[in-house]
């Protein structure tokens, strides 16, 4: 066979026939949208999320390395374009935004409407309204607040709680405006905080403020240790994330929280 007749032949194999599969997605597709400097959150939720036919599909937004008031509310002009590079043109059940102190600076429905511009239709969550339908769920009416954020952003958060019902007695903070830091705090560190603020009086759930702060994966036996709820940013938004696509699986094993429906 002459070297013309072999690429004859080779071409001859174009159009091959093939089937759409939409295996990986048939029960829910997740958004995702995560901080440039976040080391944490697709780590988490790739773990909690591994459910057959449950798919997670991520893009990356810009954002300063310091956490502080205009960094964050910078995130407002970049969010919409961040979720249209996720998958385009394919559906998404729901889109997620990866910023507990982003959320609370832009504001969660603000955040929803920048997410609808490319997706108009998509269910949005982010973890400030996650966190307060976890704790919801949990009964929680008084909670120790633990963050990685300076007095500002801290006293804020309070603030949120508590015009939701929800009591903050105790709060404790690493006090580190260096993202690129907080997302390597060790969990052993985190749990350290967990159990100190968890043991006060007056409070039935600790909740672990930032998708940068890596705890998820302790939640269940801290739970155990402590005889309370916990939650974090990145799981209590996993959860409304599974939720709001439809997902309702019981997963002890990832805590009280995702006992509930």
């Amino acid at each position: 066979m002459t070297e013309e007749q072999l690429l004859e032949e080779l071409l001859s194999l174009k159009d091959l026939p093939y089937e759409l599969n939409e295996e990986l997605r048939e029960r829910a597709a997740v958004g995702l949208v995560v901080l440039a400097t976040d080391q944490v959150i697709e780590h988490e939720f790739r773990r909690i999320l591994d459910i057959p036919g449950v798919a997670l599909f991520e893009s990356r937004i810009r954002n300063e390395t310091q956490i502080n008031w205009d960094t964050l509310a910078a995130m407002e002009s970049r969010l919409a374009e961040a979720v249209d590079l996720i998958l385009p043109g394919m559906p998404m059940d729901v889109v997620a935004f990866g910023c507990t102190s982003a959320s609370m600076v832009i504001g969660p429905e603000r955040i929803t409407s920048l997410c609808r511009e490319s997706r108009p239709s998509v269910l949005v969550t982010n973890p400030v309204s996650a966190a307060l339908e976890a704790l919801k769920s949990l009964e929680a009416s008084s909670i120790a607040l633990l963050t990685p954020y300076r007095d500002d952003l801290n006293s804020q958060f309070r603030d949120l709680f508590t015009e939701e019902g929800i009591q903050v007695p105790v709060m404790g903070s690493f006090n580190e405006e260096d993202d690129n830091r907080v997302g390597r705090i060790g969990p052993d560190s985190i749990e350290n905080a967990v159990l100190e603020l968890g043991v006060r009086h007056g409070v039935n759930a600790i909740f672990v403020s930032c998708t940068n702060l890596r705890i998820a994966e302790q939640i269940e036996s801290l739970e155990r240790k402590l005889g309370k709820a916990v939650t974090s940013s990145n799981h209590a938004m996993a959860w409304h994330a599974l939720r709001l696509a439809g997902i309702r699986d019981l997963q002890p094993h990832w805590g009280k929280l995702f006992e509930c429906r």
